[in-house]
């Protein structure tokens, strides 16, 4: 289950991501679609914990009843490793994440 509340995402002055809204539930299956730019990839690396939400704003993301924001940059690592899972489409979709 993933529940994605008031998701905002900024790089410098652009604001990519504008409180967007997702719910979905175990075994449902879901497509992400829309014009090049909008923001998918954006979205899909913070739904995989790959990216970070902005701190500006109120914003939630719930995994399998675990609030993400609250777990350590080592639990978080953790709860990757044992619950989430990538099949690329290319490599450089992947973010530059802080070391």
């Amino acid at each position: 289950m993933i529940k994605a509340e008031n998701i905002h995402k900024y790089y410098d002055d652009l604001h990519v991501l504008k409180g967007v809204n997702v719910h979905i539930k175990k075994g449902e299956i879901v497509s992400i679609v829309g014009a090049s730019g909008a923001g998918k990839t954006t979205l899909l690396q913070i739904l995989g914990t790959l990216d970070y939400i902005d701190k500006k704003e109120k914003a939630t993301l719930v995994i399998n009843d675990i609030d993400i924001s609250n777990l350590s940059e080592k639990a978080l690592a953790k709860f990757r490793n044992e619950h989430i899972g990538f099949i690329f489409q290319f490599h450089q979709l992947l973010p530059n994440l802080p070391q």
